[in-house]
Order: C-alpha cells, then structure tokens, then sequence
C-alpha cells in the first residue's frame, strides 16, 4: 500500500482535522487573515496529510521547528523573561482561561425550588475571583459542576459541594446578605474560598441598602431572601483582588463601615462583617491538609534525592580517583614513586575497584569520604612531588632573577650612577645584605635537594621559594624604585629701598658684585 491509497481510505478520520481549527477560530474571534504564523507541535502533526489540511486551512505554510518539550521549556522560559526584572521582553498578552464553564446550583432547607448560575464562562480569563451576594436566613449548600458535561473529557461533571454555615436572619427577622467568594486559581482549579455575613447594627436604621449592581434572582424563587448578585473580581496575578465592589462590603472581621448608597433622606446604616464556616463535601479535590501533606512529603523527598545525590558524588569521586592514579602511576608518577611502593599502591587500588561493587555498591557518604582519605593519604605525596619537581626550577629561576636585578642595582650605586644618587648607602647596604642572605639560602636550599632522589619529599617547597621572592621584593623594591626628589628654584629678594641684597649668584659674582642681574625666566619681588 502506498501513501495515496493510504490516505484516500482515511479521508473521513482526517477531514476532522478542520473541526478545533474552526473551533478555536471562532472561540477566539479571529479571522485567517489575523493569523502571522502557525506553528504545529507533537508527533501526529508530523503526518504530512495532516500538516497539508492545516496549511489549505489557513492559508499559509506551517512551521514544525518545536517538539513537544521544546514547546514547553520555551513557553517556561517566555513567562520567566516577562515576570524577571532583569530581562526586557516584548508586550505580550497572556491569558490563562477556563477550558469548560462552570455553574453554580443553591438551595436552603426551606426553599422549594434550585437557583443556578452559571459564574465562569467558557474561556473565562484565569485565574479569578467573584463574590457573590445572597439573601438568606439559614445556612444553604452550593453545588458546582461543569455546565456542559458533553465537552468533558472526564464522565462526571460534579465539581463538588460546598456548605455555607452559622448562616441566620438579622436581628429584625429579615434575610442576611451573605457574600460568597468563589475563585478560580492559577491551576483551573475551582474553589469556594470565603464567605461572609453582613449584619446591621441594631438601633442604626430600618433598611439596610443592597448593592447597586444588577441582580440576578432565583430561578425557583422571586423573594429577596433567594436573591443572588454577582461581583467580579478579575486579576491576571495571584490572590491580591479587592474582594467587594460594592458599598456594603466587607470591611474586615469585626470592622464597621457606614453604606454610602444610603440618600440624604434615608438614614446611614452600619453593617459589620463575620466570617462564616465553609464545609467542603464530595469534593472532587484533596482537602487542604492532605495537600500540605504532600507538599511536605515532596520537601522529603527533595531531601533525599540530595542524600542521593550526595552518596552517588562520593562513590564517583572515589571511582575517579582510582582510575586516575593508577593510570598515572604507570605514566608521570613512575619517576616519583620506588617500585616497591608502587606495587602496594596498585595493590590496594585494585581492592578499592573490587570494594565497590560489591560490599561497597552502597555505603553511607562519609564511608566513601573515609576510603577516599586514605586512597589519597598514599596518592598525595606521589602528586606533590611531581608538582614540586616540574615547579621548583621555574621558582629558582624567577628568585636568581630578582636577585640579579638588585644586585645590578647596588653596583650601580657603588659606580655613582645618577639614577641612585639620592638615595642613602644605609639604604643600599640594607638592599645588598637581603640580597645575599637570600643567596645563601637559595644555595644551600639547591645542594641539600640535589641529594635527594626524586622519590624523596622535597626539602624545600615552590611555595617556601614564592615567599622569599616576595620577601626580598619587600624589602628592595621600595629603596630601588623610590623616585628622585623634584628640585625647585628659590626666588631671589631684592631689596631696592636699602640697596641691599641676598648674595651675588654664580653669575653675578662673574660680571660683578654692584650689578643685579635675574635669572631668564626668574620672577622679581619687591619688598617694603
């Protein structure tokens, strides 16, 4: 069979395809002509009958760059960008929406019909929060459920049922205004998250004044007490919402707020607001301490994984090192090492290969850690030697060097060079007794370790010559590289009412003492 056959007798399974695309169109409100590009994710769309129907459908060719976690970890990555401050992206606008609609169903003990209303729409922005506003004298259950079961992926329907308690009249017999906050979150995930009584103040007024919005009363009945308003409440971020438009809201647990929709003939009413219970039954998700529960069993399990993580890194490390030192041991160390202790060496890395994996395939971390210590108690020295020996020579050098340098320097001196006439033989005697004190021990450093072997430890270390180096710095550096002292001109004072003067300069003295002559450039002062 080839692909026309194949497709031809598919034909009825892929003219579906057009069917969400018309969909989400007319969802959307947007025409093919608003559509810039189309890109098309996951394996199926990878059929080229597929991806053909797309492209006639819309009208333009379809982009295939994305997998599926592509497609994911750049949406991530897109949404991170935009809530970063440290990051510039371009305006994009993105809503998160309520997939199926979701209604709500009420009834109290006394009544006799079923109020329903449908508080979240299809493609509702998300997440959301409204209050709605009820007229009760006793408590009464909310049922949620998914308005259309048809469109369920899921056979059942039911969100669940909520029961709004401590739910009684006011003081004067009439029906409370009760105030239900129904949210849904981040997630889609539906909730009854607070409910609230509004109570007036006895001795403040008569009536109390219902918000101004439109009402929506009960399908089953027609009286205030079965009456329900809606207050939305949308936010594109988290639960920071102001919970109630209207101007009898709640104004905390125990607060008072006077309601200004009250006219100048009427007079102001004080309500306070009480919390009332909420019972969650046949709910459709975890309650709250089973959720933390999770929550904290994941904590645990992050815990672990980093135990995990933290044994594995230890048995690797000491896996590496065996591995490591044994290949070297047969390359660069050989030198290093006498052949007698090279053998014990391999000896024992060879039983550690053995010890882990078999009684040591899984051992606590510090078990490893211990092992490691001792592998490298043996294998340390081996590396320090070699280190020391390609090291030292370039130190040595680096020391006779600086030694050269000021050497050259005190000779100079000695030869009256005007580059170190001003400064004092003290000073050059301190420079040339450093000098030969760090000779001497460099010497005697050089023959004690050239009657060493190369398997010995070292009697001096590179990092004892560094520290010479720079002690010898210390002390020449500041007399070698002192600057000369800048000379300036004193000026000369005449003297002109008593004729008198400062002594003939050089000059002077040449072309006589009765004339007064100034230097070229020199200024003349006057004194009174």
């Amino acid at each position: 069979m080839n692909r026309g056959q194949f497709e031809e007798m598919s034909a009825q399974y892929l003219m579906k395809v057009e069917m969400p695309l018309k969909s989400v169109l007319e969802q959307s409100k947007l025409s093919r002509d608003d559509i810039y590009a189309v890109e098309i994710v996951g394996g199926a769309t990878r059929i080229p009958a597929v991806k053909e129907r797309i492209a006639k459908f819309f009208g333009k060719d379809v982009s295939t760059t994305l997998n599926a976690d592509e497609a994911v970890a750049r949406g991530c990555a897109l949404q991170c960008a935009i809530l970063s401050p440290a990051f510039k992206v371009r305006e994009f606008s993105i809503t998160d929406v309520v997939p199926f609609p979701i209604t709500l169903r009420w009834k109290s003990p006394t009544d006799e019909g079923l109020g329903e209303c449908e508080v979240f729409s299809k493609n509702h922005a998300a997440p959301f929060s409204k209050v709605i506003t009820f007229h009760k004298k006793e408590p009464f259950d909310l049922e949620a459920f998914y308005s259309n079961p048809q469109e369920l992926p899921y056979p059942d329907h039911r969100i669940g049922c909520f029961s709004v308690q401590n739910v009684v009249p006011q003081p004067d017999g009439d029906s409370s205004k009760v105030k239900v906050k129904v949210r849904v979150n981040v997630h889609g995930i539906f909730s009854v998250s607070s409910a609230s009584l509004i109570e007036k103040q006895k001795g403040e007024g008569e009536d109390m004044q219902i918000d101004s919005e439109p009402m929506v009363q009960n399908e089953g009945r027609a009286e205030d007490q079965t009456k329900m308003q809606v207050d939305q409440e949308g936010q594109s971020s988290g639960d920071q919402q102001n919970e109630d438009n209207s101007s009898s809201s709640k104004e905390g647990a125990s607060g008072e707020k006077q309601d200004p929709a009250a006219g100048g003939s009427k007079p102001k009413v004080k309500v306070k607001s009480i919390d009332l219970p909420i019972v969650a039954n046949n709910i459709r998700q975890l309650d709250s301490d089973v959720l933390n529960n999770f929550v904290e069993y994941e904590h645990q399990m992050i815990v672990q994984d980093k135990l995990v993580k933290e044994q594995n890194d230890a048995k690797n490390a000491v896996e590496e090192y065996v591995y490591d030192l044994r290949d070297k041991l047969c390359g660069i160390y050989v030198k290093y090492i006498t052949e007698e202790d090279s053998s014990r060496l391999t000896l024992m890395l060879e039983d550690t290969e053995n010890w882990l994996y078999e009684d040591g395939e899984d051992q606590p971390k510090q078990v490893y850690e211990e092992k490691l210590d001792e592998l490298k108690r043996l294998g340390q020295p081996i590396q320090d030697r070699h280190r020391e020996q390609e090291d030292r020579p370039r130190a040595f050098e680096e020391l006779g060097k600086k030694m050269q340098l000021y050497m050259k320097c005190v000779d100079s001196f000695k030869q009256k060079d005007e580059r170190y006439l001003h400064l004092s033989p003290e000073e050059m005697s301190t420079v040339e007794k450093c000098v030969n004190e760090s000779m001497g021990w460099m010497n005697s450093m050089m023959n004690a370790q050239s009657k060493l072997g190369i398997t010995q430890d070292p009697v001096v270390k590179v990092a004892e010559i560094i520290f010479k180096i720079q002690e010898l710095e210390d002390v020449c550096n500041p007399v070698i590289n002192r600057p000369k002292p800048s000379v300036e001109e004193a000026p000369e004072v005449n003297d002109q009412n008593s004729g008198a003067h400062n002594g003939p300069t050089a000059k002077q003295g040449a072309e006589g003492k009765g004339s007064q002559q100034t230097k070229p450039g020199a200024k003349e002062m006057e004194v009174d």
